[in-house]
């Protein structure tokens, strides 16, 4: 019994991994859906070259929001959008969610990304002390310059983003894209490990 319990895992694992998920579809918004009114506050897409320097520095602009006094309601509603958007899209650590614009998690990467942006936007015209943050804005615009950055575009880099409405991976492409294939496999796999060292496992009684 016992050697069939990594199998049953991996198989369970798979099937939660590719099939769950389809059934929540609408949890991402294709461009077109999205041409309603805004229900919160609007943020503008960003490009791709954007989207790559911004993601290096998205938990910088955090801290320097976290340290911010006083606060205000919009950076607020930013602060609670771009955690919820990083959740949603898996803490962005499945491979190629930034920098493949095919990958299932490239729009909803686009969509913490923006808000992180804006965020850093709005630091900007806030009261107190503005040094570091006009720092780490001139740093920003200093790496998308070297390589054009601002200029490369993707398919939702005109896409805006709404602070009311969080996007989610598009799950039903994952099958289709090798690299977030490979790579639920391999947690798949390793959680299927895990589950049959756990099995194994017997405690020494003294």
């Amino acid at each position: 019994m016992r050697l069939r319990l990594p199998i049953l895992a991996l198989a369970a694992a798979a099937i939660f991994v590719l099939s769950a998920p389809v059934s929540s579809a609408s949890a991402h918004h294709l461009g077109a859906a999205h041409a309603g009114p805004a229900k919160g506050l609007s943020i503008p897409g960003l490009t791709h070259g954007q989207m790559v320097v911004i993601a290096a520095h998205r938990s910088a602009i955090l801290e320097l929001a976290a340290r911010q006094t006083p606060t205000d309601p919009m950076m607020r509603r930013l602060q609670g959008y771009i955690n919820l958007q990083f959740f949603a899209c898996m803490w962005g650590i499945v491979p190629g969610g930034v920098s493949d614009e095919t990958s299932p998690f490239n729009e909803c990467s686009h969509a913490y990304l923006a808000g992180a942006r804006a965020l850093l936007i709005h630091l900007l015209t806030m009261q107190g002390e503005r040094a570091p943050i006009r720092a780490l804005a001139d740093k920003i615009e200093l790496e998308m310059l070297p390589n054009n950055a601002s200029l490369v575009m993707c398919r939702f880099s005109d896409e805006p983003f709404d602070t009311a409405e969080i996007i989610g991976p598009h799950w039903g492409d994952i099958p289709f894209h090798p690299i977030s294939c490979l790579w639920f496999l391999g947690l798949a796999l390793a959680t299927a490990g895990c589950a049959w060292a756990a099995a194994r496992w017997k405690p020494r009684h003294a």
